[in-house]
């Protein structure tokens, strides 16, 4: 224990009401002399490049259910679509076809959202009666994508290693595919990703990168999952396709968008997404990444979202090249919880490097013919087919130009913030019947971006010391949460049996319950003798995880993406809101005795993550005091901001989620500066509630947290 005489002396001078002689910062730390916090948040950050990226699947399938469904909701909050956008209309326009003999190519533009154009092709065949299989088959990122020509070197190469038996497959492999599946009697419709072959109204790689599209959970990722959407509510609309056997397959980055979509569209029937799942790197691209999308998980989990369906996978010597031994297990044995364990395979060609070839291909068609009840004839080869110049296969023309209408990035992001506000709007509850919707998408929101879907929970409580007297207890304890996290707790209780415990967190830390010279402060003390028990923490990056004299050492953010950051590390600001409700969960059932009845209250820096806890706080705390400094999520201008919170301002800002609080006892101080739009969902709600709401400009002082909770 650091610094036992003076806490001696501490504890003399609170027992017996003499002046101290310690310090505050003495009195509270829980650590030893020279002894540092360890906390497995304070380790290397997870990255996209990791060796490995571990997940656990449920072993039950009801424990299955309940994850699956989590892994969607994740998807779908990560991409900005929750909730979905409507579907507005399509207004596709058909053109320009090219006759190859036993099939067609058609070009093919349509809007996903209003002026923002998908394109590709439309793969026809001709000689089919009634309604074929649909196939959607989006591009990765090589070179022109839809129009990729690989030219005669790399042509001649592929077919001395066996994996092209034609030139004109080896020199255009991704036309290849579509021939071979509307050969197989698919209708087939290639799309392009965003900045890529037609679609040119936004660069790939850039406008989606800043705080701003953070806050809003505007992000590539989003995008092109939508069109995916879009593009599947065209194919479906053809009435040539059975809408009942839709498959979708696509290579390196067209396979995350296979699985993507089939994580969170019901309506595909087989997928095949190609060398692209593993536990090994996720997916290098912008356009691969979300902020909160792969928090705890990984892309075995996003591909397991699948199942039971159909679902076959192909690897090569890049970072899917041990898929079977990592990766096909944990999907077999979700697969296995609906004794299925047959629909799901994977097979790694180890001789080729990253490719969707004819030997990928000729494993992906057989999976198809299957799975989509194609009768075939005889046995399935590659024949050769006649490819279509780029010129040919290009949407636009002086006859079809560009519409008018079609968005840049900063139009287009104009007109998904006022999709989100009207959205807002839209589930903001005018009744008490309404209620209900609005924190079925709100909430579950905010446990995506504040990862607490599943409430932290303590793993062992260990005890630093435990000093009794007549008047007052003092204990100081150590934390553990279940993924390593370490916080330090002070609790000051009453000689007699207390009748509620408030725990106040404020953003310098635990220290703030005592004066400077270690007694407690004239707030401690009134709480005390009113017979109530105080408890603060260190939560992440606070007080003891700080050494003495230095900042915060603030995890680094990715200065080319956020993404390739917070989706995979929680924000600072979820961790400090997890840490609270972690150190809630000790107090309704720690080993020091479990509090009947817990106040929250929050001041300084502490203000929001309190206000946030209390919001996805399952227990129902008694009431919940909070300053906001007079900054709501509107005032974060920064990804490397500690309160930067992805997602806040889609949902309404604080007072979009701190309306999650109601019905409970809701005060909210230091109001000034936070903007009336940021406010109007919290006054709202609780409008329709009988709980009490108190809102005040002024800042929170501690007279009021006391006179409000002994009055």
């Amino acid at each position: 224990m650091r610094r036992a005489l003076p806490l001696l002396l501490f504890v003399v001078g609170l027992f017996l009401q003499v002046e101290a002689t310690t310090q505050a910062a003495d009195v509270t730390d829980v650590l030893g002399k020279g002894q540092t916090l360890t906390d497995s948040r304070l380790g290397k950050p997870r990255g996209l490049r990791d060796a490995y990226h571990p997940w656990k699947p449920a072993t039950t399938k009801a424990a299955w259910e309940q994850q699956s469904q989590a892994i969607r909701e994740r998807a779908l909050v990560s991409n900005g679509l929750w909730p979905l956008p409507p579907r507005t209309p399509l207004k596709p326009v058909i053109h320009g076809k090219v006759d190859r003999g036993d099939y067609t190519v058609e070009k093919v533009y349509f809007q996903s959202h209003p002026g923002h154009y998908v394109t590709g092709n439309l793969y026809r065949p001709k000689n089919v009666t009634g309604k074929a299989p649909g196939v959607l088959s989006p591009h990765g990122h090589w070179a022109d994508a839809r129009f990729y020509d690989a030219g005669s070197s790399a042509a001649a190469k592929a077919i001395a290693q066996d994996g092209e038996k034609h030139t004109s497959a080896a020199r255009h492999h991704i036309q290849a595919r579509m021939v071979g599946l509307v050969r197989l009697g698919c209708v087939v419709f290639h799309y392009d990703m965003v900045g890529y072959s037609d679609s040119k109204q936004i660069g790939h790689r850039a406008g989606f990168t800043d705080a701003e599209a953070g806050l809003r959970l505007q992000n590539f990722m989003g995008l092109q999952t939508w069109n995916s959407v879009r593009a599947l509510d065209f194919l479906s609309s053809l009435p040539d396709v059975d809408t009942k056997r839709i498959g979708v397959t696509g290579a390196s980055g067209g396979g995350t968008q296979t699985f993507m979509l089939c994580a969170v569209d019901p309506r595909p029937t087989v997928a095949f997404p190609a060398v692209m799942v593993s536990t090994a790197m996720q997916g290098g691209c912008v356009c691969e990444n979300a902020e909160l999308l792969r928090i705890g998980i990984n892309n075995i989990a996003l591909a397991a979202a699948f199942a039971p369906k159909p679902m076959a996978l192909s690897g090569a010597n890049d970072w899917t090249v041990n898929i079977e031994t990592k990766g096909l297990p944990e999907l077999k044995q979700v697969y296995s919880l609906f004794g299925k364990a047959d629909l799901v395979n994977a097979k790694a060609y180890p001789q080729f490097g990253h490719n969707y070839n004819r030997v990928s291909r000729q494993m992906m068609y057989a999976w198809f013919a299957r799975h989509l009840k194609i009768d075939l004839k005889g046995p399935i080869n590659e024949e050769d087919f006649w490819p279509i110049p780029a010129e040919e296969l290009s949407v636009f023309d002086e006859s079809h130009p560009l519409p008018n209408n079609s968005k840049t990035s900063e139009k287009l992001r104009d007109y998904l913030t006022g999709l989100s506000e009207k959205q807002m709007t839209d589930i903001l509850p005018s009744t008490k019947q309404e209620l209900t919707g609005y924190r079925r998408i709100v909430g579950t929101a905010a446990n995506v971006m504040l990862d607490t879907a599943t409430p932290p929970q303590a793993a062992k409580v260990e005890p630093v010391a435990a000093l009794a007297g007549p008047r007052f207890r003092f204990g100081k304890e150590i934390v553990h949460g279940t993924a390593g996290e370490r916080i330090p707790l002070a609790t000051i209780k009453p000689g007699k049996d207390e009748k509620a415990t408030v725990l106040w967190i404020d953003g310098g830390g635990k220290t703030h319950l005592f004066g400077p010279k270690g007694q407690p402060t004239a707030a401690v003390q009134k709480l005390l003798a009113a017979g109530f028990a105080v408890a603060s923490a260190d939560v992440f990056l606070t007080g003891e995880f700080v050494a003495e004299g230095k900042k915060p050492a603030y995890p680094e953010v990715n200065d080319t993406y956020q993404g390739y950051t917070f989706g995979y590390n929680r924000p600072v600001i979820s961790n400090r809101v997890r840490d609270i409700l972690t150190v809630l969960n000790v107090l309704r059932s720690g080993s020091n005795g479990k509090a009947k009845t817990v106040h929250l209250v929050g001041t300084g820096a502490a203000g929001k993550w309190v206000l946030l806890a209390s919001a996805v706080d399952q227990g129902e705390v008694a009431s919940t005091r909070v300053d906001l400094a007079d900054s709501g999520f509107e005032a974060v201008t920064k990804t490397s901001d500690p309160n930067y919170l992805p997602g806040a301002l889609k949902y309404g800002g604080i007072g979009g989620l701190a309306a999650l609080v109601a019905p409970g006892k809701l005060t909210v101080a230091g109001t000034e500066n936070v903007s009336r739009r940021e406010l109007e969902p919290l006054t709202k709600v609780y409008a329709l509630t009988p709980g009490k709401l108190s809102i005040q400009p002024e800042r929170l002082t501690s007279e009021q947290v006391v006179s409000g909770l002994t009055k």
